[in-house]
């Protein structure tokens, strides 16, 4: 199963939410499902289609161009706050889109979040369009997720696609 990216075009129109930093460190205090959203920054409607669809879900996402800590450039400082973002949420989700397969930095924080959280910590979400599902190889190591109809988060081991297992399950 994957995401049609225009499903996401549509929620993003219904995007309001910025993450900040205290949104996401209020979360985790709350026991909230929190969330480090690896993307491109060239999907940034995807991203807020998907952050929304999450919201809906009763997810918190931490998304770093909300962030007001980033530099504005990527230096060490960024791959640092990156790490500890990692690191500090529930979860890790890699939004699977044609700009995030060619990401330079995608890989790199699926293959940190990799080593230091639980195999059962980090989901792909791929999207799908006129070119098909979008995704490399390496990205079936991990868990899918998607949206049900009553928009819960749905997650599934790679291979099972008939069947999901709510993540409120895990």
């Amino acid at each position: 199963m994957a995401i049609d990216l225009s499903t996401l075009t549509e929620a993003s129109t219904r995007f309001r939410v910025h993450v900040t930093k205290a949104m996401v460190e209020e979360a985790r205090t709350r026991n909230a499902k929190t969330v480090f959203l690896c993307h491109s920054h060239k999907d940034e409607q995807y991203v807020k289609g998907f952050v929304q669809l999450l919201n809906d879900a009763g997810w918190d996402a931490y998304v770093d161009w909300m962030d007001h800590d980033m530099p504005p450039r990527p230096n060490r400082k960024t791959a640092e706050n990156i790490q500890r973002r990692i690191k500090q949420s529930t979860y890790f989700m890699f939004l699977a889109t044609p700009n995030a397969m060619k990401s330079r930095w995608c890989p790199w924080e699926i293959g940190y979040a990799d080593g230091v959280k639980q195999s059962d910590r980090i989901f792909v979400a791929a999207t799908r369009d006129g070119g098909g599902i979008h995704g490399n190889e390496y990205l079936d190591l991990y868990r899918r997720v998607n949206f049900s109809e009553g928009r819960r988060l749905k997650a599934w081991q790679p291979g099972d696609t008939e069947h999901g297992v709510e993540i409120a399950s895990l």
